[in-house]
């Protein structure tokens, strides 16, 4: 049964959203909370997570659209209905890859608040200096205080990471842009900020004592984003549905949507939050997928891992970062941690108070195995991943217990790596061996770690225990692998298991920089 209400896949306008009657999670609670306690905010979250929406339902408040809110939580809670002038800045409308081109959008979203205020300002070619007029006539011609709205403001900061010299030019206009709101303070009576990463050394975190960041607020960690109570509450015929259409019950959908898409928080306490993106499109198609991965890849983050030489494995293991460093991203530092989980890459798996310290991990399985199917394409450069490399043909050569076939389609899919990758080899493999067996792990069972050390890949299917060792240092061997594994002990787990237990080691190194011998015992 496909259900007939209106899911609002890709609608982030609150007006067109009520007016046509989608779906909607009442966020409007946040609403209230934030209008009536202060003034300046900042609030970060991964991209396609509902940001816009919120913002958009900002804007139709404060624009006094009672009308549009009517059956809302905000209904019960506004006893008066006010409308402000609204300046609303989005910097979708337009390439903000460019100094010009930056300041070209800047102007475009000024002249559009001007035409709906009936003010004039195209004379000015400074686009901090029209802000600034804007926000003063806005005041002086309504006779109340101007709202601002910047919807990600970080775009254009994040178009240019990989050119430091325009990334600072873009910084230097968005500073005297931002630093607007601190001279017109008197004038404004609120002003919201979205984006994904709070950079450092921007006006709005330097120059703005006042503004109030709520990223990691306990009290707004379900300000954007669906929680579990929200997914079962409010999209009871859509889970329905889809467990008829994927033939599985309905406890077995709410298990696979948690598994995929849940797992995400904001806050040292906070309810699960799910992927709103995700779970949208999954309602509409009816099909379980990676839809977050489909509207853009994590290429410059994955391309800082690389530089950094990071160990990537760690990744799915946990990893710890200072509460001062978790919000705090600095583009001179060489730690892609906080950028990683300010992007939604990794999310807070807990807290330590005494060490005030966070343990950050994968959120759940749409980014674990979209993560690391593009670090396999910036990693291997020159190979179509997705035909070259499909984990399930690995898969089937393990089912059919054919090791040789394994390592044979390993072998060629390693071969023609680019002589320049040669000095950082060992662990550039590591983290192609790495991510490789993660993908297989979609399949079937794969562990790192054992009682007794580190196994560089543990993989079972239902009859067999395979072990793999590699060497890439000079001069070993691929029996010097199978002699690791049996001093340290890696199959002893699995002894009593039934299981069949195979020992692989891998020699890697010669000419071809890749698998060179391997021996299975």
């Amino acid at each position: 049964m496909t259900p007939s209400r209106k899911l609002p896949v890709g609608v982030q306008d609150f007006e067109d959203l009520r007016v046509n009657g989608y779906l909607y999670a009442d966020k409007t609670a946040y609403v209230y909370r934030l209008a009536s306690s202060g003034k300046p905010y900042f609030l970060g979250r991964p991209r396609r997570f509902g940001k816009s929406l919120f913002l958009s339902t900002l804007k139709a408040y404060f624009q006094g659209k009672k009308e549009l809110f009517e059956g809302l939580a905000i209904a019960g809670l506004e006893k008066e209905w006010i409308e402000y002038p609204v300046v609303y800045v989005d910097f979708t409308l337009g390439d903000v890859a460019r100094v010009d081109r930056l300041e070209g959008t800047l102007h475009l979203n000024l002249e559009r608040t001007e035409k709906q205020l009936g003010i004039n300002l195209e004379g000015e070619t400074d686009p901090a200096k029209r802000f600034s007029k804007l926000i003063e006539q806005a005041r002086e011609k309504t006779g109340r205080k101007v709202v601002v709205l910047v919807d990600e403001y970080d775009k254009p900061l994040l178009a240019t990471m990989d050119n430091p010299a325009l990334n600072d030019e873009i910084r230097t206009v968005l500073k005297a842009f931002y630093g607007v709101l601190k001279g017109s303070d008197a004038n404004l009576r609120f002003a919201f900020l979205t984006g994904v990463t709070k950079f450092s050394k921007v006006s709005i975190f330097s120059d703005l004592n006042q503004l109030q960041d709520i990223s990691m607020n306990k009290q707004f960690a379900g300000i954007c984003g669906i929680s579990e109570s929200e997914l079962v509450d409010n999209f009871q015929p859509e889970l329905q549905a889809l467990a008829e259409g994927t033939g599985k019950t309905y406890e077995e959908t709410l298990a696979e949507m948690k598994k995929r898409y849940d797992g995400y928080h904001f806050a040292k306490e906070s309810e699960d939050i799910y992927n709103p993106f995700s779970v949208l499109n999954t309602f509409a198609r009816l099909d379980f997928g990676n839809y977050w991965f489909e509207t853009g890849t994590p290429t410059f983050l994955i391309k800082m891992l690389q530089a950094v030489d990071f160990d990537v494995p760690q990744l799915e293991n946990d990893v710890q970062i200072p509460a001062n460093a978790i919000m705090d991203y600095r583009v001179d530092n060489p730690d892609p941690v906080p950028v990683l989980y300010q992007s939604g890459y990794l999310t807070i798996k807990s807290y330590d108070a005494l060490l005030d310290e966070y343990t950050l991990g994968l959120p759940n399985e749409e980014v674990k195995y979209g993560f690391f199917r593009e670090l396999l394409m910036v990693y291997m450069p020159g190979k179509n991943i997705n035909r070259e490399f499909f984990a399930g043909s690995f898969t089937r050569d393990l089912w059919a217990h054919d090791v040789n076939g394994f390592m044979t389609r390993l072998k060629a899919f390693f071969s023609g790596i680019p002589y320049e990758l040669n000095n950082k080899q060992e662990k550039h493999y590591q983290t192609v061996f790495y991510a490789l067996f993660t993908l297989i792990g979609q399949f079937i069972q794969v562990e790192y770690r054992t009682a007794t050390g580190r196994a560089d890949a543990v993989v079972q299917t239902s009859d067999a225990v395979f072990v793999f060792e590699f060497k890439m240092e000079a001069n070993a061997t691929a029996e010097d692998a199978l002699r690791q594994i049996d001093e340290r002990g890696y199959l002893a787990p699995f002894a009593a298991s039934g299981k069949q237990l195979v020992k692989i080691g891998v020699e890697f190194g010669g000419e071809e920089r890749g698998v060179k011998r391997w021996v299975v015992a």
